[in-house]
């Protein structure tokens, strides 16, 4: 079974419904639940996620949490992780706990729109349009 790792900024462009990238990224939740394909995501990013909806869709914030729960597996961020993010001086903390989050929970690949941000990755890091084109 594959696994992906999905980044906030995927979550948010679903439950933010953000025109450019609400449907690649609905679609990649729909095959992931049609292919099996499990869908996992850091204690961080949905904390990070639920911030954004605080500000931004406070009226929707908790039914949209709850159904991402749904979705979506949660890693725990340890301490370990934290320290491998220290170690790298990253440009983007967050984003170094992400991948190493995603790298010790064995995931096929990290889902998001900051492809940039995981230049040293040793798993692939897509977009949810590049994720669904390798299906096809």
């Amino acid at each position: 079974m594959k696994k992906i790792f999905f980044d906030s900024d995927i979550m948010l462009d679903v439950t933010l419904r953000r025109e450019q990238f609400y449907l690649p990224a609905l679609n990649l939740f729909e095959v992931c639940h049609q292919q099996n394909i499990a869908a996992v995501t850091s204690s961080v990013a949905f904390i990070n996620t639920n911030y954004f909806l605080r500000k931004q869709a406070p009226a929707t914030r908790w039914g949209s949490l709850q159904r991402l729960r749904s979705l979506l597996s949660i890693i725990d961020v340890t301490e370990a992780m934290i320290d491998m993010a220290l170690k790298e001086e990253h440009a983007d903390f967050e984003d170094a706990v992400q991948y190493y989050a995603a790298l010790t929970a064995n995931v096929d690949a990290i889902i998001t729109r900051n492809i940039k941000d995981y230049k040293h990755a040793t798993i692939p890091v897509l977009t949810a349009e590049q994720f669904l084109r390798t299906l096809s």
